[in-house]
């Protein structure tokens, strides 16, 4: 990463703190790598990214319902999964001077990127983060945190079919947090060892697998792509056989141009039959799917798509993420400084809408302008702000990325209209107060 790159990095991170995005864990007391809370604003950015691809998924397809399922599952998942063999694990080289650890594929010349010192052998190290059940802390007791939500789904693959009359092609949907003992996360959000998936399985008929996997990967890619992310800073890689993952007989990564670099943020791939047929193996439980018309039973193939929500709120926010030199509200403090805008989706933005009263001093302003926002409130995640200048508090609400500002003025008291103001026109419309909720609902919530 240039300098420039880890300028913007460290811009982005420091207004994610500032304004109440994300915060670092357990700070008052050091800190704790690679994990992370979301704030105020943070959790509703992320909420709204879960909300949409939830409502992406099951709303507009007929054929896709949702699940929750545990966390922790039977160790015998993650035997017949692959997750405890070395197919699941790091290669880790620990340097022989400091000691401290890295994953092999980071480091260079055989040589501690901390000290120089040199490196060991490398060996392998399991991803998967283990615990206990039960008082005894004994080899009986060992489960694990589950390093991804999909074999959950595929344990409730019958239960979901049966209960829910299902018809192949269909899919089940679930969003869930995974754990994974990373050697090296890094980039603010990107890789932690908590993260939070959004997958969905889709269970086809083999033959039909290929054309469902290029379905689901331009129906993936056009989500971000119409929920604002810019379409250069989005490609599709297609894996080559030596990147496949074990269980894949195709892959692609929908990849994001992050200032660290191109990185995937989601993958879509297709399994095969793989799944089913080793928990089918591993438990003596025969999942398969019989076709009623044509009496035929199969294992069914399963496209997956693979997003995760953390990875996204960083996509969102750093493709959002603007800087105006000189000033966008003409006031005077703005135009010695360089304002910053998120210019989120409607959709994906963690406030809609901000009201104010002109003045704070004037009681009949504010009166009316609580009003407003009490009655906004009830529709939209909004705001409430009378400190400072109006300019003031336009540049806070465009810097937490808010569509749309209200403003209640002395003209508001006569003719009951109040002022709109778009975040990215700036344009500014006199909107009657009867017809504001719908004004801002066909602007807002337009889907």
């Amino acid at each position: 990463m240039n300098e420039e790159n880890r300028d913007l990095m460290d811009k982005i991170i420091s207004l994610a703190k500032r304004r109440g995005f994300i915060f670092p864990s357990s700070e008052i007391y050091g800190g704790f790598s690679s994990s992370y809370d979301y704030g105020p604003l943070g959790v509703e950015l992320k909420n709204n990214i879960k909300r949409l691809w939830w409502k992406e998924m099951l709303n507009y397809h007929d054929n896709i319902v949702g699940i929750d399922s545990a966390i922790l599952m039977s160790p015998k998942v993650w035997q017949a999964s692959g997750h405890l063999s070395a197919g699941f694990a790091d290669s880790l080289v620990e340097c022989s001077k400091c000691h401290h650890r890295f994953r092999e594929d980071v480091v260079q010349n055989n040589r501690c990127p901390d000290c120089g010192g040199e490196l060991m052998p490398p060996r392998k190290f399991n991803l998967m983060m283990k615990t206990f059940v039960g008082p005894v802390e004994d080899e009986a007791s060992i489960t694990y945190l589950r390093a991804e939500t999909c074999q959950g789904i595929y344990l409730n693959y019958e239960n979901v079919l049966n209960s829910m009359r299902l018809k192949i092609p269909f899919g089940i949907a679930q969003i869930g947090k995974s754990f994974r003992n990373e050697i090296n996360p890094g980039n603010f959000t990107y890789r932690t060892r908590e993260f939070e998936q959004m997958e969905m399985q889709f269970f086809v008929r083999p033959e039909e697998a290929e054309k469902w996997f290029q379905y689901w990967v331009e129906q993936r890619l056009n989500w971000y792509i119409n929920l604002g992310i810019k379409k250069e800073n989005l490609r599709i890689h297609q894996q080559t056989k030596d990147e496949l993952a074990h269980y894949a007989r195709a892959a692609c990564d929908i990849e994001y141009k992050f200032p660290f670099g191109w990185k995937e943020i989601e993958g879509i791939h297709n399994r095969g039959d793989w799944d089913l047929s080793n928990h089918s193996r591993y438990s003596g439980h025969e999942l398969v799917y019989f076709d009623e018309k044509t009496k035929e039973k199969f294992t069914p193939y399963i496209i997956e798509t693979s997003a995760g929500a953390d990875r996204g709120a960083l996509v969102f926010l750093i493709d959002a993420y603007e800087e105006v030199k000189g000033g966008r509200t003409q006031t005077t403090e703005a135009k010695k400084e360089v304002e910053i805008v998120l210019k989120f989706h409607p959709l994906v933005a963690p406030i809609k809408v901000a009201v104010f009263p002109l003045l704070k001093n004037k009681e009949e302003l504010v009166n009316l302008a609580k009003e407003i926002y009490q009655n906004l409130k009830k529709h939209f995640m909004a705001q409430y702000d009378e400190i400072d200048s109006i300019g003031r508090r336009y540049r806070r609400q465009d810097e937490i990325g808010t569509p749309y500002c209200v403003t209640v003025d002395f003209q508001s008291l006569e003719d009951k209209t109040v002022t709109v103001r778009d975040r990215d026109s700036l344009k500014q419309e006199r909107v009657p107060i009867d017809n504001l909720t719908s004004y801002l609902k066909e602007r807002v919530n337009f889907e």
